[in-house]
């Protein structure tokens, strides 16, 4: 009888498949080979093969190799997760990157944001490649911000504390899923509730707390018509009137209470301006004008229709 062959895994360390127990039961040895490192042999309970020798009859052969009819550790869904959490305390700790080093939540900021707007437009673009790519740029973020957390000397957290308390918001939030105790039927429903289970668990005491003021103003707008609609609040009341600033919140309401995202409208309306633009300019360039220096009627020529 042949050794039976076990590729460990990498990220798992000492876990040990459990297609591989009756054969580790009848082994007549348990045995690593050069790729296991000394500390993972040990934590397996496994001999060392020596160089150039073959594993036994009978025997176990723990490796990190792949290997033809192996017995292959098994990893769970994010498992490469934990490859993305070593990259990221390698780049922070000593002999990592110096400019990685350095950085701050305050100082991460503006790269927060550029992320997570990169992210929009690829959405928006409907680019899988770049969704992807900029998916990982928005999980760089958080990994990076955990870590800062994790060196703090004032109550210092890390990933995996991320982690946990997102897990149990989501338990939390999802009675009817995960405790059995609810029905819900549809998104709307699920949608209040998630809010009066917020609201209770943060003890909020008016109907616009927690809702963050930082977010361009038009999706700002949008939010604080939802949170005060959801409230009863009339329609009448929302501002309207006393200059501009009124005038955009009073339509930026109306959008959003007729089922419509006015942040993305505008995004919208804004990326087929640009493309007009850029389709008058080419349309200019190639009449022989100067593309930045159009005359009123050139660019009315040259708009698209």
């Amino acid at each position: 009888m042949a050794a039976t062959v076990v590729v460990l895994s990498r990220r798992l360390g000492a876990v040990l498949p459990a297609a591989a127990l009756p054969a580790l039961r009848a082994a007549s040895a348990v045995l690593a080979d050069a790729s296991v490192p000394d500390e993972l042999a040990a934590l397996c309970g496994a001999g060392r093969l020596a160089a150039g020798e073959t594993a036994p009859a009978g025997s176990v052969l723990l490796t990190l190799d792949a290997a033809p009819d192996a017995v292959l550790t098994p990893e769970p869904d994010g498992a490469a997760l934990l490859d993305a959490v070593a990259v990221m305390d390698r780049l922070r700790s000593p002999g990592g990157c110096p400019w990685d080093a350095e950085q701050t939540h305050e100082s991460l900021l503006q790269y927060l944001v550029e992320e997570c707007y990169e992210l929009y437009q690829a959405i928006e673009d409907g680019d899988r490649a770049d969704m992807r790519e900029e998916l990982g740029d928005v999980l760089l973020q958080v990994l990076f911000h955990a870590r800062v957390a994790l060196e703090s000397t004032e109550a210092p957290f890390g990933i995996d504390e991320v982690a946990a308390g997102l897990v149990t918001k989501l338990v939390g939030r999802h009675p009817h899923v995960f405790a059995g105790t609810e029905r819900i039927d549809t998104a709307s429903a699920q949608e209040g509730r998630w809010e009066e289970l917020k609201r209770v668990e943060k003890q909020r005491t008016s109907s616009v707390d927690g809702v963050p003021l930082g977010q361009p103003a038009i999706a700002l707008a949008a939010k604080l018509t939802s949170r005060t609609a959801r409230a009863g609040l009339p329609e009448d009341l929302l501002p309207a009137g006393g200059g501009v600033g009124a005038d955009l919140f009073r339509l930026a309401a109306r959008a959003k209470l007729a089922g419509l995202d006015p942040e993305a409208e505008l995004r919208a309306a804004a990326r087929r301006f640009a493309d007009s633009v850029r389709e008058a300019e080419r349309t200019a360039a190639a009449e022989g004008e100067d593309p930045h220096a159009l005359a009123p009627e050139t660019w009315r020529r040259a708009w698209p229709a």
